[in-house]
């Protein structure tokens, strides 16, 4: 995987996990860099999130590193600002750059006090190991309740060359993206200004981060960054630029379905496709509410090819429509037509449901070109029981 330029990556152990793995990441770019981010809506949001959106709007949209520790969320506590202002303030410091160009994560356990001396005494060797070639490094130290590391790159051509796209992320529980959702980091070597990042960040993650369910729950501390430092040298054309949002977008699909394929516990990924509504607002609502039914998914996880909680999710998501109006697939087999079961081979249906990917696509007949593309998980036990001792 091809990196883009100007960025070098660090992570160290910290102490802050109870595992000794390392917890805390550096991300720099060589020269400022244009930036935007999503957060999360919840209201009970972590001072690392608050913190990281005042210093986006202090320098009007510019950083030069992002600092990640795991293990603790830095949320719902006493020290939590003054623990997210001390470790910025001391990662500037050996970067020597504004603390308000430092951007901030936090994730991990909720109400827990963060010892800040954990980080700010690490503040130089983390530094000190900065490398062009210690991207996996940071992806790992990023994850928690993962299984996997979530990665994806891509690469665009312009006259005189290729810009670059680089992407991680990491989550696998307390996941319902309104904004953002999980942390995640998306690194180009394109020259962006920060409003042309705002945009392209907003209409890509409403396609990919805020169309991704796990378990229905937003996170205090949801977070997605996107950097641009112009260090290709390359200039593009508005038609470069079309280009280079298209990619962004499939990149962060990738990533969201990384997450999704993923989720505690989970076994199979799930993909919800919604079309004929009045509008794609109303195909996400659908959507969504399919893809956070523990019904729906507890079906799918048991291979059972239950149309009738898919209905019964789709009529709960304040959606007009007529029953009579309806068809479902799964598995690309038709279940349902005209709001009324077909004859179909059950046999057959469950054994495609024992797949690895299940498809899912819920049709209205003549209410409109309204569609929606979501993507979720299966409910296992397995999601109960890392759950239940999370914090043990």
């Amino acid at each position: 995987m091809k990196l883009p330029l100007g960025y070098r990556y660090s992570s160290l152990y910290a102490g802050i996990r109870k595992a000794a793995k390392d917890d805390l990441s550096l991300i720099v770019s060589d020269a400022p860099a244009s930036a935007a981010g999503v957060f999360t809506q919840n209201k009970a949001m972590a001072a690392p999130v608050i913190l990281s959106k005042k210093n986006l709007a202090a320098t009007k949209g510019v950083a030069s590193a992002i600092l990640t520790n795991a293990g603790n969320a830095n949320c719902a506590t006493r020290t939590g600002m003054k623990v997210a202002l001390e470790t910025t303030r001391a990662v500037a410091k050996v970067l020597r750059v504004p603390a308000s160009k430092v951007l901030v994560c936090s994730t991990g356990v909720i109400g827990v006090e963060l010892d800040g001396s954990k980080i700010t005494s690490k503040a130089k060797a983390l530094a000190d190991g900065l490398a062009t070639d210690r991207f996996e490094d940071v992806v790992s130290a990023i994850m928690t309740t993962d299984l996997v590391p979530k990665k994806a790159h891509a690469a665009i051509s312009v006259k005189g060359g290729a810009v670059h796209i680089a992407g991680t992320t990491k989550g696998s529980g307390m996941i319902q993206p309104l904004m953002a959702t999980t942390l995640g980091y998306v690194m180009t070597d394109a020259a962006l200004s920060p409003s042309e990042l705002r945009g392209m960040l907003k209409r890509a993650s409403a396609r990919s981060y805020n169309a991704m369910s796990v378990d229905g729950d937003t996170s205090t501390n949801d977070t997605l960054f996107l950097l641009a430092n112009g260090a290709s040298g390359l200039k593009m054309t508005a038609k470069d630029k079309g280009v280079f949002e298209q990619a962004l977008t499939v990149l962060l699909e990738d990533l969201a379905r990384q997450i999704a394929r993923d989720g505690e516990g989970a076994k199979k990924l799930v993909t919800i496709d919604v079309t004929g509504t009045k509008s794609d607002d109303e195909a996400m609502r659908i959507a969504r509410q399919i893809g956070n039914s523990p019904l729906v998914k507890t079906a799918i996880a048991g291979s059972d090819p239950n149309w009738g909680r898919v209905i019964m999710a789709a009529g709960n998501a304040g959606v007009d429509f007529e029953l009579r109006n309806v068809s479902i697939t799964m598995q690309g087999m038709l279940v349902c037509k005209n709001g009324l079961a077909v004859d179909f081979s059950e046999e057959e249906l469950t054994a495609r449901l024992d797949e690895p990917d299940t498809h899912v696509t819920f049709a209205v007949k003549g209410g409109g070109n309204g569609g929606a593309r979501f993507y979720t998980c299966d409910f296992t036990e397995g999601y109960i029981k890392i759950n239940g001792s999370y914090r043990t």
